[in-house]
């Protein structure tokens, strides 16, 4: 059942003020893509380091306590789904960086995995065999085209290091290595990756 603009904003208007049901109204409006977004964001790359319902109840909390706090401007069931999505991937990215500031990425000589197979569960490679492939194609592509430093600045934000941790590491400047890291978010993009984790 579709809901109409008005209908939808006096929904948004009762739950800002706190409506419970009317909360739990808009919740239903976005539940049913973000458990299904989740898994496929998560991949099975992604899967053994990283809970889809812990995801989907972080986002939950997050984009309720948002709304009461009138933090974000939606105006239809569509932008609050894309929110959510938007949310979902952001704290994928979050959580991954969490993960692997705990537990240091092993390098490819010593575990069998690498990079380009972290950024391909990143990238939310589905189950599918072609979707997989044409990720992991267009992430080999990518890599192919990189220089070392900027190889080596993936693997340090995939291992959980922050930028400035990045750059003391490098002996590269912070305010340079910015500059470069936007440029490969850019790239990543254009590669039809998402650059959240970067």
């Amino acid at each position: 059942m579709t809901t109409s603009s008005s209908d939808f904003a006096a929904l948004l208007d009762r739950a800002r003020g706190g409506d419970q049901d009317s909360l739990s109204e808009l919740a239903r409006k976005y539940e049913p893509e973000v458990p299904i977004v989740a898994r496929v964001l998560l991949g099975p790359g992604l899967r053994p380091y990283l809970d889809s319902l812990d995801l989907v109840q972080s986002v939950h909390k997050s984009l309720l306590l948002g709304l009461r706090q009138a933090k974000y401007q939606i105006d239809s069931p569509e932008r609050l789904v894309a929110l959510a999505v938007t949310m979902l991937r952001r704290k994928v990215a979050r959580m991954w960086r969490q993960n692997r500031r705990q537990l240091r990425l092993n390098r490819p000589d010593d575990s069998g995995e690498n990079f380009t197979d972290v950024l391909v569960g990143l990238a939310g490679a589905e189950p599918d065999p072609a979707r997989h492939a044409q990720m992991t194609d267009a992430v080999q592509r990518l890599w192919n085209h990189l220089s070392a430093l900027d190889r080596r600045v993936i693997e340090l934000r995939l291992e959980g290091h922050s930028t400035a941790d990045a750059a003391r590491l490098l002996n590269e400047d912070p305010d340079r290595l910015r500059v470069r890291l936007n440029r490969l978010r850019r790239q990543v993009r254009e590669s039809g990756l998402f650059d959240d984790w970067l």
